[in-house]
């Protein structure tokens, strides 16, 4: 990782994060947004990367874990941070708005349910995925990871990933280190599945705040 970012890249980064919380001016607690810039061999046509990375410094103290499994396991699963647990009657809730989530969670033999989501699940990038941990018989492990700060990216078809790092009441070094084990998770990607890219810019904002950039180019 030390690799990844010199101390000339971390004291303009941390400087960025500085001047992103000072500049602050809203009443509500805002996200500190990173939009990453992979530039791909021209013989890559794939550039959709999707993954999942568990931050030192969770972001989302209220997730909404759905969970898709059998009766047998709903106990676990509530008992575990589970929000909603259920099988068939998700299906309607879901199609329906009726309730909010950031993770679905299944159980291979709930899985044929699940699928009938996937038109609604695939462009948010939470269709369950066995990498992802989100196909698991171990509903506790699974659940407890999300529960203490995992979250799940993906690139859009440019090769360009948006995610929220933390937020504007974290320290910058929070913040610093929360973009490191990130970054670092792109680099372990990468290396995992032999793509070839790099990461050429990073952008930085709050929600509602003006964007900064550092040229990356590793």
């Amino acid at each position: 990782m030390n690799k990844i970012i010199n101390k000339i890249i971390e004291k303009d980064i941390i400087n960025i994060f500085d001047v992103i919380k000072k500049n602050s001016k809203m009443k509500f607690i805002e996200s500190i947004d990173i939009s990453i810039n992979l530039f791909f061999n021209k013989n890559i046509t794939n550039k959709i990367i999707l993954n999942s990375v568990l931050l030192p410094n969770k972001i989302n103290n209220n997730i909404s874990i759905v969970v898709f499994t059998n009766k047998n396991n709903f106990k676990i699963a509530y008992n575990y941070g589970a929000k909603y647990v259920g099988n068939n009657d998700l299906i309607d809730k879901i199609k329906r708005k009726k309730i909010k989530y950031d993770i679905i969670i299944s159980t291979p033999d709930t899985l044929n349910i699940v699928n009938k989501l996937n038109y609604i699940l695939g462009p948010k990038g939470l269709i369950p995925d066995l990498k992802l941990g989100t196909i698991t018989n171990n509903l506790k492990e699974s659940i407890l990871e999300f529960v203490k700060g995992k979250i799940i990216y993906k690139s859009d078809k440019f090769g360009i990933i948006n995610s929220s790092i933390g937020k504007i009441n974290f320290s910058s070094k929070k913040l610093y280190n929360n973009l490191l084990c990130f970054i670092n998770s792109i680099y372990l990607y990468k290396y995992n599945n032999n793509i070839n890219f790099i990461i050429k810019k990073i952008n930085f904002s709050s929600t509602m705040g003006k964007s900064y950039f550092i040229n990356f180019n590793k």
